[in-house]
């Protein structure tokens, strides 16, 4: 439980600085000071400026809050998708089982780049690609856990009494399968939350992903690393915010395994 207490901790001061910074920022992500070109932090910007003089203070509340907002939406649409199908799979057997199992394989089999630049090319906008690519792969996951713990649960004494005496579908779901999968599932929620990030900050690296000027955590890195030797605490800086998110998500991810082990 302590590593679950700090991540929670960890991750509540870093929405709660991607939230609560724009009060305290009067530049804004974009506006170009070149002449304050990887100058130190002043007044105006607080953690100091970039290689075109932008307010990293700024940029980096912005990168964190688009990083977040993308990655719990598209995790948010997996579970959702991934525990229905995996349910329905469970429940009904026969060839609804083996028709989603096979969809299930056949998009594991496609690399997650791909499905987020296929995803690009259909959707209007970069954010909504990431949405829709991410989510696309993630629901597996939660549909073959869903799939494979309701299947033991749906053949148990309990849902066979609850049938018996006429509660429906969404009743037995609530009270006899959820209790029961709810914790595996939330652990991989934290898991699929942190996968999704490494990898917008992976894509955004390696110029996959967000187009400048959009503020985000891998786009940050490659802009700032020809300047690492003037100024390596501006690099540093979505280094370190993504490491601390993607460690916070760890810490509860871990927690939650503990806790139900325990």
């Amino acid at each position: 439980m302590t590593s679950f207490r700090l991540g929670c901790g960890l991750l509540v001061a870093i929405v709660a600085f991607a939230l609560l910074a724009p009060l305290f920022d009067s530049v804004g992500p974009f506006r170009q000071a070149l002449t304050k070109a990887l100058a130190p932090p002043d007044a105006k910007a607080f953690f100091g400026y970039d290689h075109l003089g932008r307010s990293l203070f700024s940029r980096l509340a912005h990168a964190l809050r688009l990083s977040l907002l993308i990655a719990f939406a598209a995790t948010a649409t997996a579970a959702a998708i991934g525990i229905a199908l995996g349910a329905l799979a469970s429940w009904r057997g026969g060839w609804i089982d083996r028709s989603l199992s096979l969809l299930a394989d056949s998009v594991l089999a496609l690399p997650a780049l791909l499905m987020v630049l296929m995803m690009g090319v259909i959707l209007p906008s970069a954010p909504l690609a990431f949405w829709a690519g991410i989510a696309s792969v993630l629901w597996i996951e939660f549909f073959r856990l869903t799939r494979s713990a309701a299947r033991s649960l749906l053949a148990g004494p309990a849902v066979e009494a609850a049938t018996l005496q006429g509660f429906g579908p969404i009743w037995i779901f609530r009270r006899i399968l959820w209790p029961e999968i709810g914790p595996m599932l939330r652990t991989a929620s934290a898991f699929g939350v942190a996968n999704a990030i490494a990898a917008i900050a992976a894509l955004g690296f390696v110029s996959v992903g967000m187009r400048a000027p959009t503020p985000e955590l891998g786009l940050m890195m490659v802009e700032l690393l020809p300047s690492w030797r003037e100024a390596p605490f501006a690099l540093l800086q979505p280094v370190v915010a993504c490491f601390a998110l993607l460690l916070s998500l760890s810490l509860i991810a871990g927690g939650k395994i503990d806790s139900a082990a325990g």
